[in-house]
């Protein structure tokens, strides 16, 4: 088995899923962390075992011995990361969203198609286990056909600092949840039955003190079959990550809930220790996820690329994924703005 050698670009949240996720997968070995800061590519490469780092981007792209690079970087960099990699000639795997806008993304896309490089979109909730059981029902016909889903993701608000600034990341609650659910409905009805058009609201309700983002949101997406989803995304729910999906059609119903019906309950007058993702408190009652690289889906997402990367076959989530999301997203907030349906080409 060729082993494929990992660069990792970020040293915060999501890189470490990333290696939560790669730890588990056969084959690969990440061989270089790269962070805007040099404690920070430290820090994190000792905690992994990760044999170098670097705070020099350029250096760690003109390696020739680096399979495959992950960007774990902040949405502001997305695009800029992605084209420099693309001119070396560097298969890449690109954490959500894809771009901020629908502009970034198809940068990003004809970057990598030049170069003809292999590109992955790093969407976990269509690989997480619960989800991509949901779709073998579907498509084995115990739903009938699909008329309705309901997607929710919500908690707390950001971990980072950065993620708080709208001029950052592109946006708020929407552009930092909503294309998990996005491509979640996409992933249920099926990616031949595209979203023609949307309707969405989103408003500050509590965080009035750190963002001038949106907080909120409410989207409802039509689809060319009829079909109807609608996505709620919050920046205030408290007790953790809320992560659910209904899924209707004509002959039944599927609901997954990883989050808060997770198989193990105890009560603490001391805490826990680490309970879920943004959980707000580890005593009392708690409700401990175990092994969330595999229930959020990042595990299987990280052996997806790195065997794709491996046999030369394209990724199931890849950059033109991303690339749809990006625009339902922007027609999201164009239709927050006009108050309006907006229709998607």
């Amino acid at each position: 088995m060729k082993v494929i050698r990992i660069g990792m670009l970020g040293s915060g949240f999501v890189a470490n899923f990333y290696m939560e996720g790669l730890k588990n997968v056969n084959g690969q070995e990440v061989v270089l962390n790269y962070s805007r800061s040099e404690q920070r590519a430290k820090e994190f490469s000792d905690k992994w075992n990760i044999p170098e780092c670097t705070d020099d981007m350029l250096g760690a792209m003109e390696r020739d011995d680096i399979d495959l690079y992950f960007i774990a970087l902040p949405n502001e960099v997305h695009k800029e990361v992605a084209v420099k990699l693309a001119k070396h000639g560097k298969n890449q795997v690109c954490t959500k969203p894809l771009g901020r806008t629908e502009e970034e993304a198809k940068a990003m896309i004809e970057a990598v198609e030049k170069a003809g490089v292999f590109h992955g979109y790093a969407e976990t909730e269509v690989f997480a286990p619960a989800v991509v059981k949901a779709r073998d029902v579907i498509e084995n016909g115990g739903l009938g056909r699909v008329l309705w889903v309901r997607s929710r993701e919500g908690h707390g608000g950001p971990h980072a600092q950065h993620f708080w600034d709208k001029e950052l990341t592109g946006g708020g609650a929407l552009m930092d949840l909503g294309g998990h659910c996005v491509e979640a409905a996409r992933y249920f009805f099926g990616k031949d039955d595209p979203i023609t058009e949307v309707f969405a609201w989103g408003d500050l309700i509590e965080h009035k003190d750190k963002t001038k983002a949106e907080d909120n949101s409410i989207m409802i997406m039509r689809f060319k079959s009829g079909g109807v989803a609608h996505i709620e995304l919050t920046w205030c729910t408290r007790g953790g990550l809320d992560l659910r999906n209904e899924i209707h059609g004509t002959e039944g119903s599927i609901f997954t809930d990883v989050t808060r019906s997770t198989p193990i309950t105890a009560f603490t007058t001391k805490g826990t220790g680490y309970v879920i993702e943004k959980a707000d408190a580890d005593r009392g009652w708690v409700f401990p996820l175990p092994e969330e690289a595999f229930v959020y889906g990042y595990q299987a997402e990280c052996s997806h690329f790195v065997e794709c990367v491996r046999e030369g076959k394209p990724a199931r989530e890849n950059y033109y994924d991303g690339l749809e999301v990006a625009k339902i997203i922007d027609a999201g907030y164009e239709s927050m703005k006009e108050g309006k349906w907006v229709k998607i080409e």
